[in-house]
């Protein structure tokens, strides 16, 4: 009952000395320093763990997007009695800091405005981040490095812990895209106390425990208590104090150094992120160990209805309604999460590494009462604007073999072809979304967060397929072929493209039974490792075949935690040791990309260079299969 009335009395986690001192709360148990504004909602990571802690008797306050030089704003809720949890944000920093061409972002949708200047001093008012007279990036390039700096700087002795999704993807030896070096594990470059990786509820709830403990016993948290905990890193400096049946992986030093010694480090991680099958794994770097655990077991149902039961705002603080607000709530506001993790299994995403392939999901009834929580909110229009996770329709394990908690380690569950073992089912599915709809106040709901089209492709009953182009689609449909190369499409882990044809030629069928003009957009990559110039004149072709040319088109972006990632860095594919062509240089990486959108008038110097140097003059012309004029 007190937790109630104290979320009544300052519904908002606090993240300033007279929120605190509105609560009455003289000490705070955990301070959540984060480099995204606060958005006190389930998709955002850091108000998830806030409220999951707060729900577990601890005192929680959140410093938001503050001012990185400033260490008065890592002050501004005193010295937390148990630790600060540092977070990167929703997204890797260097991400949302820059494109994929190196570039600056003009935008940020996760600070106040949309400005990537605008963040909050310790005071809680909002001002610009100024460097030499000029506006900057308030989001520090590698945040959780910047901010565990800042927070010992602010009280020392306090323990520091990093999580999010930047500390997961950096957890070991990893490519760093901006500086195209081979950087340390982040708990050794950050000096963190602990790494918490993947979906860290479980964990971070054992953490606290542990802390809590520690203290109560009088003594500081000796390094020992945070040792032990399925998705955590650690260092030691000390051999003996390593874990017996670990894995070594190659020094640091060699990874850094020597690109073999990489792509094997790389395979060695990738093999081992399945909770039923990993070992803890060591890496030596800096004269120091670091320590991955082994991965914590997928949150099961009843853990995720609860963790998404918990009293959220669904709503920016207040303190950024001056600001405009924070524009990438407007994408998740309505949108319902139904699903974790993902077998698909693509090469170029990180979700094997950070909420791992086996798939846990939320019961019918958790949806429903989120769904009926928007319904009631005044700005809500009848529309749910998604209802899935990774992949949407995916709501459970892939087989009964990941049902125990294991997973194939060198199988994907759909590329090249749908394993005989796949369990193909959408019942559970459509029931959810059966029962949305018939909700009073709902009109529509959309399945916008995409879909596996060669899992549909595999289900011989075809009423998902039918029931999504009649009641969950408004004109157009994403989706996601991402190339037509055989070769590209093996290497990204993605069905042959007969696999989209079919599925193309299977949407066309059942609109015009339900008498509907509906299309599908898919979504391309340029320059994907083995990707040359070949394969991108025939995606062009293609293209112009099929009467197409994307309005968007992605460029391979080397984030960390991927297998692309590591072939882009390593030039071979670290899963069978076949050496991987790769398009680095600025150059081919924009003719790559002008060949995907070659009508475009911008593009005819680029696409006309590409098709001279691939000896394809004869689509340079005034023909109709012709490219460019």
């Amino acid at each position: 009952m007190a937790e109630v009335l104290y979320n009544r009395r300052m519904p908002f986690l606090p993240t300033t000395a007279a929120e605190l001192k509105a609560r009455g709360i003289a000490e705070l148990d955990f301070v959540i320093v984060c480099a995204d504004a606060y958005v006190d909602h389930p998709s955002f990571g850091a108000a998830l763990i806030g409220r999951l802690l707060e729900g577990a008797g601890y005192s929680v306050g959140m410093v938001a997007r503050p001012d990185p030089s400033d260490t008065e704003c890592f002050r501004a809720l005193g010295k937390p009695r148990l630790a600060f949890l540092v977070s990167g944000g929703a997204i890797d920093s260097m991400v949302c800091k820059y494109t994929a061409n190196r570039k600056p972002r003009s935008e940020d949708e996760y600070a106040p405005g949309g400005e990537p200047s605008v963040c909050r001093g310790a005071d809680g008012s909002l001002r610009d981040y100024m460097v030499n007279g000029k506006k900057a990036s308030a989001r520090p390039d590698r945040a959780v490095i910047a901010y565990c700096a800042k927070c010992r700087e602010a009280y020392k002795g306090v323990p520091v812990i990093a999580g999010g999704l930047e500390a997961s993807l950096r957890r070991l030896s990893h490519y760093d895209y901006l500086s195209d070096t081979v950087r340390k594990p982040i708990v050794i470059d950050a000096k963190a106390d602990l790494v918490l990786y993947g979906m860290a509820e479980r964990a971070v709830l054992e953490l606290a425990s542990r802390l809590k403990a520690a203290v109560a016993s009088g003594s500081a948290a000796p390094a020992a208590a945070l040792r032990g905990i399925p998705g955590t890193v650690w260092r030691t400096a000390k051999r003996e104090e390593l874990p017996a049946g670990a894995l070594f992986l190659p020094p640091h030093d060699s990874a850094a150094k020597d690109r073999a010694a990489f792509a094997a480090s790389f395979a060695l991680q990738y093999r081992n992120t399945d909770p039923g099958s990993a070992k803890a794994l060591i890496e030596e770097a800096a004269g120091q160990y670091a320590v991955q655990e082994i991965p914590a077991p997928p949150a099961s149902r009843e853990e995720l209805d609860a963790a998404y039961g918990l009293p959220f705002m669904r709503a920016w603080h207040p303190a950024y309604d001056q600001a405009g607000g924070i524009p990438a709530l407007a994408e998740v506001k309505f949108s319902i999460a139904s699903s974790r993790g993902c077998y698909g299994a693509c090469a170029f995403c990180a979700l094997a590494f950070h909420q791992g392939r086996i798939v846990s999901s939320r019961s019918k009834a958790s949806i429903l009462a989120e769904a009926r929580i928007l319904s009631a909110k005044k700005d809500f229009k009848g529309y749910i604007h998604d209802l899935g996770g990774p992949t949407a329709n995916f709501r459970g394990p892939a087989c009964k073999k990941q049902a125990g908690g294991s997973a194939c380690v060198d199988r994907r569950c759909l590329s090249p072809e749908p394993c005989p073992s796949l369990e193909v089912d959408h019942r559970d599915y459509l029931g959810v979304l059966r029962a949305l709809r018939a909700l009073p106040g709902i009109k529509k709901v959309f399945v916008r967060s995409g879909i596996r089209f060669d899992y549909v492709m595999a289900d011989s009953d075809g009423t998902f397929l039918k029931e999504l182009a009649e009641h969950h689609v408004s004109g157009q449909l994403k989706v996601a072929p991402e190339h037509v190369s055989s070769r590209v499409l093996a290497l990204m882990g993605k069905p042959p493209h007969r696999s989209y044809e079919a599925f193309a030629k299977r949407w066309r069928q059942v609109n015009d039974e339900l008498g509907l003009k509906q299309y599908l957009v898919p979504y391309f990559i340029a320059s994907h490792p083995g990707a040359a110039l070949t394969d991108a004149i025939e995606l062009a072709e293609y293209l112009r075949d099929a009467g197409f040319v994307p309005d968007q088109v992605q460029d391979f972006y080397p984030t960390p935690g991927t297998l692309a990632t590591a072939m882009y860095h390593s030039g071979v594919d670290p899963l069978s040791g076949a050496g991987v062509y790769v398009a680095k240089g600025a150059r081919e990486r924009s003719m790559q990309r002008a060949l995907l959108q070659f009508n475009k008038p911008e593009n005819r110097q680029l696409v006309k260079e590409a098709l001279k140097l691939a000896g394809r003059d004869d689509l340079i012309g005034s023909g109709p299969a012709c490219l460019v004029r």
